[in-house]
């Protein structure tokens, strides 16, 4: 980035960041809708300003130091394209903030907003739901989420990754929650205790074959194996739901994000009463089906 020096206060900077992310063609959807909100978030976490306090700071000016690492990164976040949360080591699901890095996707998943109120006409009382399982946690923010929104329960908090759970582990110690959740490395169900949960979340990974060679760069830092489902992005959630009934209570439920995929879904799955739950900017990205409902050959 040229002319550093003619940049001088907050508000020259982030005119500055919005045009050159626009010149750039960059990809958002890693916390940041457009470029106005990442420049603002890039440019307020690097002067170690508050996220959620432009106004008073905007003709402030800068110090010759606080230019050079704005400049630096913002140009890493457009000559590597890497995504802002993997710059500030940090992502936010509401008012909860996690540490993410590239061992894990940058936390985005449509479950985190049902949680736990439009789950609750499905689960009942929170105070009867004891056990809870958060397959494919990656960062542990559904999990920590979880544990939270359901004060009396054990939640277990699964992942293939070893580095994902290293990510994990780091959070749910951030928020003193060791004694409350469970981290264990298992692909899917297979080395999970077994037990039965009265509700089983999962954002699996679900991209089809087709969607993943299209990804743009910001997508591509991330790691490929919590992201590819297969030819119909379902490779996942056959084993899920084929395998759930043995993990879930009598009166338990499951919810599964697939985001775009419902087409693909209920082709695979066409006999299976999803129920589909409205969730901020998507009507049909998450599907929720009882334990009873799984008692057959899901495939048919």
């Amino acid at each position: 980035m040229s002319a550093v020096h003619e940049l001088v206060t907050v508000r020259d900077w982030i005119r500055h960041a919005v045009s050159h992310f626009g010149a750039a063609g960059l990809a958002f959807g890693h916390g940041s809708a457009d470029a106005y909100d990442e420049a603002c978030y890039l440019v307020l976490h690097t002067l170690h300003l508050p996220p959620d306090r432009l106004e008073p700071f905007l003709d402030a000016r800068l110090l010759p130091d606080e230019r050079t690492k704005l400049a630096q990164v913002l140009a890493r976040r457009v000559d590597e394209r890497v995504p802002a949360a993997y710059l500030t080591h940090e992502a936010w699901l509401g008012e909860f903030r996690f540490y993410v890095d590239p061992r894990v996707i940058v936390p985005r998943s449509f479950i985190a907003g049902l949680i736990p109120d439009a789950l609750q006409p499905f689960v009942g009382d929170l105070e009867r739901v004891t056990a809870v399982l958060d397959l494919c946690t990656g960062s542990g923010c559904l999990a920590i989420l979880l544990a939270h929104a359901y004060p009396h329960a054990d939640v277990d908090a699964a992942d293939i990754s070893p580095d994902a759970l290293a990510v994990a582990q780091r959070n749910v110690s951030d928020y003193e929650l060791d004694g409350r959740i469970n981290l264990v490395r298992s692909d899917l169900f297979g080395n999970i205790p077994e037990k039965r949960y009265d509700l089983i979340v999962c954002n699996p990974p679900y991209v089809t074959t087709a969607a993943m060679d299209r990804l743009p760069p910001e997508y591509r830092h991330e790691p490929p194996l919590s992201l590819a489902g297969g030819d119909d992005g379902m490779d996942a959630v056959r084993v899920i739901l084929a395998e759930a009934p043995r993990f879930l209570a009598p009166n338990g439920v499951l919810v599964v994000e697939i985001g775009h995929n419902r087409p693909f879904a209920e082709a695979a799955f066409p006999r299976l009463p999803f129920v589909w739950l409205a969730t901020q900017g998507a009507e049909d990205a998450v599907f929720l089906i009882h334990r009873h409902d799984l008692t057959t050959d899901v495939t048919r």
